[in-house]
Order: structure tokens, then C-alpha cells, then sequence
């Protein structure tokens, strides 16, 4: 059985995607350093399969080498990131060491494992690194503009990675997607934080004027895309993922109402209140996918009131999922420097 590895895989978008790896036949191999956003709810179902193992692992350290020769995947996901933009203006370097001096140890490890064993590795990026687009879309020509610590620790991740490629021949593919949402979101990020809200009759906190424009995409498409990428990409390019779908946070906020008020009865605290705008808040990103589209024959297939219908359901059916979560990472506010 051919073996993958999943870094962050204890995370949304990882356990997700390790989901998926097994559905198709592989062993996975989960390594994560089990942080606060991280939850073992998420990997529950699989946990115990003779398809998958987890190692409780920091990709800096020395011992995710031990792992890569003893397993020898024939790719490795990087999903290990931190990710919150709040989180990163209260506290940078803790996304300097995750994002960045973590990226150089493991493609160290991976260049040095690759000259033995034939091995992809898949860098998962964002499109925070475009910066602040209020027109058209972002092709993956378009030149990195980043404006949080976030987005700037993630865009020199991805620099230092293409320098991997360039220099060392290093076999790795970079992709930047756009804002995901669906199961097993950390509800520090705005739709699960809104539908925690809404469940527990709390007031829906919206930055500003609400009119922050993101481009949604669900996060099993964004998954799928990522297996193509690791199935047919091109070794050394870039491929924006995103669902060419943008919404303001007022819009999420009022389609999400509009949903969970057919499912419960809400609470008489469930109603939007704006609150103290984040930090120099981009207005607006949007990616053209156009590229991986035509090339891997990729497109998202979940629009995006399918998508939120799934996400409120599992939240709702799933509320073991906040067990394992602190409390304090869910309701405090970050990022008003």
C-alpha cells in the first residue's frame, strides 16, 4: 500500500484531505504537533484503520526526518501552518517559526530524503499572499503583496520553497486556494464561529461594515483539487484553487441565518453585531483558477449554499467536536493592536 504523508493533519483542511488519501487506497501517515487548533475528533473515524497512523510530530524537529525514511511516502501534503490572521497580529513569531523556519527545516529533511526515494512534496498556501485585490482576480502570475504577519510568513514559505525547486531540483508544487469553510473548522475562523454563535444564542460578531469581500470554497473540493495536483501537476509550478465565488461577510452571515432558522429555533441574542475592524483588514481577494482548470481538469463542485447546509448540519449533529477545544480560543477576541 503506497503511504502518504499529511502534516497539520489533526487540522480542517488536513484531516479532511487525509479523509479522502484513505477513501483512495493510501496509508497515511498524520504527523502533528497537536496545537490548540488541532482536534483528534477529526480524525475519529479512521483513527483505528490499518490505513492510517498518527505521530505526534513539530516538522522542524529531527524526528520528522526519522519518519520520512522509515515510511517513505510518495508524497508529502504540507498543511502545518498556523493560520489565524488575529493570531498573528497579537503574536508574529509564532508564524515566523510554524510557517517559515519549519517550511526550511522539513524541505532540508525532503531534500535529502528525495535523492534516495522518489517523493512529491505538495505546499498548501493561501490567497492572502496576493494581498489586498479590489479588482478582478489573482492569476498565479501576479506578484505577492501580503499585508498581515499571516500572509507574509505563508508567501515566504512559498518563496523559499520555489528556491528549493530551482536550486536543488527539488520535486514540490505550490498551491494558494481561497478562503475555505465546511466540517471540522476550527470556530476561531468566521463561519464556524458564527454557527457557534448561533447555537449557543450568542451575538454574531462581524468585523467593520461586514463588507469585507473573500472567495469561498468548500473544503472536500479543495481536497479534490489537491489530489489532482499531487496525481497530474506540474512539478515546480503554482495553482490558485479557489471557486471564482465571492460574498461579503454580511452576505455569509445573512445566507447562514437564513439557513439555521429553518433548522432551530434561534435565540433572541442571535443577531449581528459589528465589531472594532481587525487590523489593516484586506477588502477583498479573488483568485483565477483558470489554470488548474484547464490543465488538471479541476472544478469545485459544491456552490456554496450546499456547502454552508453541510456545515451547519455537521456542526449541529457533531457538538462532541468542541470538547476537546478551549473555550478561550473560541470566544476571545484577538487582533485589535
Amino acid at each position: 500500500m503506497k503511504k502518504i504523508i499529511v502534516t497539520g493533519g489533526l487540522g480542517f483542511i488536513g484531516s479532511n484531505l487525509i479523509e479522502l488519501l484513505i477513501k483512495k487506497k493510501f496509508f497515511v501517515i498524520n504527523v502533528d504537533k497537536n496545537s490548540y487548533s488541532s482536534n483528534f475528533y477529526n480524525v475519529r473515524n479512521y483513527s483505528k484503520t490499518k490505513k492510517y497512523k498518527y505521530i505526534n510530530c513539530n516538522i522542524k524537529d529531527k524526528k520528522f526526518k526519522k519518519v520520512l525514511f522509515k515510511y517513505k511516502p510518495i508524497c508529502i501534503f504540507n498543511l502545518a501552518a498556523e493560520t489565524h490572521v488575529d493570531r498573528s497580529i497579537d503574536n508574529p513569531e509564532n508564524f515566523i517559526q510554524s510557517n517559515f523556519v519549519a517550511v526550511f527545516n522539513l524541505l532540508e529533511y525532503f531534500k535529502e530524503y528525495s535523492k534516495k526515494f522518489n517523493s512529491r512534496l505538495v505546499h498548501v498556501s493561501t490567497d492572502e499572499v496576493y494581498g489586498d485585490i479590489l479588482k478582478g482576480r489573482t492569476s498565479e502570475k501576479y506578484p505577492y503583496k501580503p499585508s498581515s504577519p499571516y500572509a507574509a510568513s505563508k508567501a515566504a514559505s512559498d518563496h523559499l520553497v520555489y528556491s528549493y525547486i530551482r536550486t536543488y531540483n527539488l520535486k514540490a508544487i505550490i498551491t494558494n486556494c481561497s478562503n475555505n469553510f465546511g466540517p471540522k473548522q476550527h470556530p476561531e475562523k468566521l463561519i464556524p464561529k458564527l454557527i457557534y454563535n448561533i447555537l449557543r444564542n450568542k451575538p454574531l460578531p462581524i468585523y467593520g461594515k461586514g463588507l469585507n469581500s473573500r472567495e469561498w470554497i468548500f473544503v472536500k473540493d479543495h481536497c479534490e483539487a489537491l489530489y489532482k495536483v499531487f496525481l497530474k501537476g506540474k512539478i515546480g509550478s503554482f495553482y490558485n484553487i479557489g471557486s471564482n465565488k465571492n460574498l461579503t461577510n454580511l452576505e455569509v452571515t445573512k445566507n447562514l441565518l437564513n439557513y439555521s432558522k429553518k433548522k432551530i429555533k434561534l435565540g433572541n441574542k442571535v443577531k449581528i453585531k459589528f465589531v472594532k475592524d481587525r487590523p489593516g483588514h484586506d477588502l477583498r481577494y479573488a483568485l483565477n483558477s483558470n489554470k488548474i482548470k484547464k490543465e488538471l481538469s479541476w472544478e469545485p463542485k459544491t456552490n456554496f449554499m450546499a456547502g454552508i447546509k453541510f456545515t451547519f448540519d455537521w456542526y449541529y449533529k457533531n457538538k462532541n467536536y468542541y470538547k476537546n477545544l478551549s473555550i478561550k480560543d473560541i470566544v476571545k477576541r484577538l487582533g485589535v493592536k
